[in-house]
């Protein structure tokens, strides 16, 4: 085996996901973080399809439902706080709820005693060459690798110095996103609530323990907004839900009082190729769909594809990198495809398109009984 060191950019699902396959097949695995700590947002994710196979192979499947929410249903709500409609979710066998932070935990527990986790630094350059990547580092010393995987997220710096500027891959898709933590609200521990509005909605999910408060809602794009402006962010959220009605008020007050506040541009990310050289991209780097693409499933079904193809051709990078690629956007291009009817299911347009939402989630819960 000659591509034995690999080194991951990234330790939230991708990356453990792919170190603890690749440190199964025989690689030297290092996952860097830039975070000083595992640190991720607390939104629930599932984990269905594809990746409860891999879980599977991992055998953490006890630990991710000993995580799981015990949310069963979303139920639409209206204005006065009435249930409009509801939508039952898929039984545990399917599909396993829990926060993004509980899974990223599960992984890097299941991976941490085969590979090498560096936290609080960050790659700073990539000199590849035929034999391998020199690779310096924000605090470490330089180090060379005979792999680069880029698992760094929708905003990945791994990309940047491997295919060039963020704005070539990544397109908004004129909708927007805010999430925070907030105690107190008294949730129903099986219901998530949602409410809309034409362009806009408030979702407040239970999770598991903490409630998480949601808005999703519809405006242009802007590509150059700063993603890091937490003040912009928040007057961002204000703007967009003035005079929204139901409990939106009540929530702007914990927006404005949040020091903890997830914003973003809902995007899609889409590259010709993922690969460059000993340089690959992997997860939300390769091919975010934000919101509505099951990113935390393809993160990990991605991860086993990719250490599959590398032990497949130890020897033969390139292979190995096309024969992933090509696998795995047999799962990713449907998603991709498919933002544009989910995003109508959470954020309608209309009043009408709501109300008819609404009247079809009552009928597909009578069919499902």
């Amino acid at each position: 085996m000659t591509n034995r060191t690999v080194l991951i950019s990234g330790a939230g699902v991708a990356g453990p996901t792919l170190a603890y396959w690749l440190a199964r097949h025989g690689f030297q695995p290092t996952v860097v973080e830039r975070a000083g700590e595992l640190r991720s947002s607390g939104n629930p994710i599932d984990v269905r399809g594809p990746a409860m196979a891999v879980a599977r192979r991992m055998g953490i499947v006890p630990a991710l439902e000993a995580m799981s929410t015990a949310v069963t249903e979303l139920s639409f709500v209206n204005a006065a706080g009435r249930p409009v409609g509801r939508m039952p979710m898929p039984p545990k066998s399917e599909s396993i709820e829990l926060p993004r932070m509980d899974l990223a935990t599960v992984l890097l527990n299941a991976a941490r005693d085969e590979a090498e986790f560096v936290f609080g630094d960050s790659i700073s350059t990539l000199r590849p060459d035929a034999g391998g990547v020199d690779v310096t580092f924000e605090r470490g010393a330089p180090r060379r690798f005979d792999l680069v995987v880029g698992a760094d997220g929708v905003h990945s710096w791994t990309w940047r110095l491997a295919f060039g500027e963020e704005s070539r891959f990544v397109e908004q898709l004129g909708m927007w996103v805010a999430t925070l933590a907030i105690d107190g609200i008294g949730l129903d521990p099986r219901q998530v609530v949602m409410y809309n509005e034409p362009n806009r909605s408030l979702s407040l999910h239970p999770g598991s323990g903490k409630p998480i408060a949601a808005f999703i809602w519809r405006a242009p794009a802007d590509p150059g907004y700063d993603y890091r402006d937490t003040a912009d962010h928040k007057r961002r959220v204000a703007e967009a839900y003035a005079e929204a009605g139901w409990r939106v008020p009540e929530l702007l007050r914990h927006v404005r009082e949040s020091d903890d506040l997830y914003f973003d541009a809902v995007s899609r990310v889409r590259l010709d190729r993922w690969a460059a050289g000993r340089v690959v991209l992997l997860g939300d780097a390769a091919s975010s769909v934000s919101l509505f693409g099951d990113g935390s499933t393809l993160a990990m079904a991605g991860a086993a594809t990719l250490a599959d193809a590398l032990a497949a051709n130890p020897a033969d990078h390139e292979t190995a990198f096309r024969a992933y690629e090509a696998e795995h956007r047999k799962l990713v291009g449907p998603k991709q495809n498919g933002v544009g009817l989910a995003s109508h299911l959470i954020i309608p347009s209309t009043r009408l398109a709501i109300g008819v939402r609404n009247t079809a989630s009552k009928v597909l819960a009578l069919v499902r009984r």
